[in-house]
C-alpha cells in the first residue's frame, strides 16, 4: 500500500491482490478476537485478583491464542476463496487504495448478493459478537470499580483499562461502518477514507495509545514538552 501510494504507475498482479485481501482479512479478524481476550484478561484482573494467576494459567493463554489466530485465518481462507471464484469478465481495475472485500465483489459481472449476506453474516459474527463480549466484561469491570472505595484506587483501575477502550473504540467503529452496512448505501468513496483510517491510522495510533501507558514515556514527553514550551517563553 505504501508503495502504490508514492508510485505514480500504481498496479498489482492478481496474485498479490489476493494475497493483500487474505493477510488483511486475517489479520483484521484476528484483532477482532484478539480485543475479547485482552477485554476478558482486564476482567480477570480487576473482578477477581486474587485468583488472576489461577484463571489465566498459560495453558489456557495458549488455547485463546491458537483458537484467535486459528478462526481469523480459517475465516480469511473461506472469504478469500468465495470472492476469487467469481468471474470478473475482463474487469481488472480496482477503484480502491489496496485488494478490501467490498472493492473486490464490485468487479464480479454476476449476482453477488449470496457473498454479500455471507460477508454480513461473518461481520456480524467477528464485530459484533465480540463487540457485545467486550461491553459486557466492562460492565461488570465498571460495577467493580464502583465499589472501590479510594479515589485513587478508581482511577488507576480505569487507567488500566482506557487505553484497550480506546483501540475498541478506533477499530470497532469504522470496521462496523464499513462492513455492516447495507450494500445499496455503501459509498465507494466513504469506504476508502474508512478504509485508510481502520487500515493505517488506526494501527499507527494504536502503538501510540499503548505506549503511553509506559512511565518512562511519560516522563520523556513531559520533558521535550517542557522544553518546547520554555523555548517559547524565551
Amino acid at each position: 500500500m505504501l508503495v502504490n501510494f508514492r508510485s505514480t504507475h500504481k498496479s498489482i498482479t492478481w496474485a498479490g491482490c489476493v494475497a493483500q485481501l487474505y493477510i488483511f482479512l486475517s489479520l483484521g479478524c484476528t484483532e477482532c478476537l484478539l480485543l475479547v481476550v485482552m477485554a476478558y484478561d482486564r476482567y480477570v484482573a480487576i473482578c477477581q485478583p486474587l485468583r488472576y494467576t489461577i484463571i489465566m494459567s498459560r495453558r489456557l493463554c495458549l488455547q485463546m491464542a491458537a483458537t484467535v489466530w486459528l478462526s481469523g485465518f480459517g475465516n480469511s481462507m473461506l472469504q478469500t476463496i468465495l470472492t476469487v471464484r467469481l468471474p470478473r469478465c475482463g474487469r481488472n481495475r480496482v477503484d480502491h487504495f489496496f485488494c478490501e472485500l467490498p472493492a473486490l465483489l464490485k468487479l464480479a459481472c454476476v449476482d453477488t448478493s449470496a457473498n454479500e449476506a455471507e460477508a454480513f453474516a461473518v461481520s456480524v459474527i467477528f464485530l459484533l459478537v465480540p463487540l457485545g463480549l467486550i461491553l459486557v466484561s466492562y460492565g461488570y469491570i465498571v460495577a467493580a470499580v464502583l465499589r472501590i472505595r479510594s479515589a485513587q484506587g478508581r482511577l488507576k483501575a480505569f487507567n488500566t483499562c482506557a487505553s484497550h477502550l480506546a483501540v475498541v473504540s478506533l477499530f470497532y467503529g469504522t470496521a462496523i461502518f464499513m462492513y455492516l452496512q447495507p450494500p445499496s448505501s455503501y459509498s465507494q468513496d466513504r469506504g476508502k477514507m474508512v478504509s485508510l483510517f481502520y487500515g493505517i491510522i488506526a494501527p499507527m495510533l494504536n502503538s501510540l495509545i499503548y505506549t503511553l501507558r509506559n512511565k518512562d514515556v511519560h516522563g520523556a514527553l513531559r520533558r521535550v514538552l517542557g522544553r518546547l514550551f520554555g523555548s517559547k517563553r524565551t
